[in-house]
């Protein structure tokens, strides 16, 4: 088989973290070598996002937006540790976040053709096998959030994270043709979410 690409996406506070683990170990108990990755990246320019996204730089959101296109490219193709390098080592990529992310998250404030257009470059270089939505209400998410974390980020409050997750499902139809997408329900138990995930992928 060749080795997959499989996106895991949702809300902040929807349990992503979690599923990526858990789905990085069903691999591994299969004998199959895996990553785990995400967006931003810990590289220099996924430095500079966290750094914005914390509050501690500021700048305007299609700055933003440009800077996620570009750390999403330097993911795919860094000659290091790019996903297509890893890829054509046999590795399996689960991805916290790829470019759907950017459509619910900076559609609000820039133009969704421009950001569907910046990214098409990185869909044409690896598109995923597998999009997995994990769907929790986001005023779930956020008592999850409020409880959890003691740093919250620009993002992290409920008016946002409706918005995002509405733009999600949006884009998920108006941009979705041709990926295979799986909203999976997130107010499951975190076993059954797992066992969703793992038997659509076992199927695969």
């Amino acid at each position: 088989m060749k080795p997959l690409f499989i996106v895991i996406e949702g809300i902040d506070g929807c349990g992503k973290t979690t599923q990526i683990e858990l789905l990085k170990n069903r691999f591994k108990s299969n004998n199959q070598k895996v990553i785990e990755t995400a967006e931003p990246t810990d590289g220099p320019i996924g430095s500079l996002i966290r750094n914005i996204m914390k509050g501690r730089i500021q700048t305007d959101q299609s700055t933003i937006a440009a800077l996620f296109a570009a750390d999403r490219l330097d993911h795919i193709n860094n000659p290091v540790n790019g996903m297509l390098k890893k890829r054509e080592e046999g590795y399996n990529i689960i991805c916290s976040r790829y470019y759907f992310s950017k459509y619910a998250f900076q559609s609000e404030y820039v133009p969704i053709e421009w950001l569907v257009s910046m990214n098409s470059l990185s869909k044409n270089y690896i598109q995923a096998d597998y999009t997995f939505y994990i769907n929790v209400d986001p005023k779930v998410c956020i008592e999850r959030i409020s409880t959890g974390r003691s740093e919250i980020e620009m993002y992290e409050n409920i008016d946002k994270l409706t918005k995002t997750h509405e733009a999600f499902l949006k884009h998920f139809k108006d941009h979705g043709e041709g990926e295979n997408i799986h909203l999976i329900d997130g107010h499951q138990s975190i076993e059954a979410i797992s066992d969703e995930i793992w038997g659509i992928v076992g199927a695969g």
